[in-house]
């Protein structure tokens, strides 16, 4: 009420508490949460930024789970190329989406692309690992 139903931070909440659902196996109470923060995200801070690819990433995870592999993957690429394009190639977060969109390819029998993903994530683990080693 205070911030308004379009405000960042409602998304964050709606995502959290989809997530709950999600942890649940009750998706049809998540799905309507992901995608209104997902709606109040773009429209907030525009379709190509960061916190839009964590929310295509989470509604295409849910849609994964429960075996709707063609609603999954247009936003698993969406998530990864908003990723790629505003954090760099070589960022975690990209090889999150790499290693997401690599389960569901396996996930539909398209294990030759999803192993050239799965490289591409190790690749800048282990990059980023060796560049910061506290971490």
């Amino acid at each position: 009420k205070a911030l308004g139903p379009e405000h960042p931070n409602v998304a964050t909440s709606l995502n959290n508490l989809a997530e709950l659902y999600d942890a649940q196996g009750k998706y049809a109470q998540a799905e309507p949460l992901f995608q209104r923060a997902l709606a109040i995200r773009e429209k907030a801070l525009g379709p190509e930024h960061p916190n839009v690819a964590t929310g295509l990433n989470n509604l295409a995870a849910l849609y994964r789970a429960q075996g709707k592999y063609a609603q999954a993957e247009p936003l698993y690429r969406r998530s990864l190329a908003i990723r790629e394009k505003v954090l760099g190639p070589g960022h975690p977060d990209v090889a999150q989406s790499l290693e997401n969109y690599a389960a569901l390819l396996r996930e539909t029998r398209r294990d030759a692309e999803a192993e050239k993903l799965d490289a591409r994530a190790q690749a800048i683990r282990a990059k980023h690992a060796q560049e910061n080693p506290q971490k």
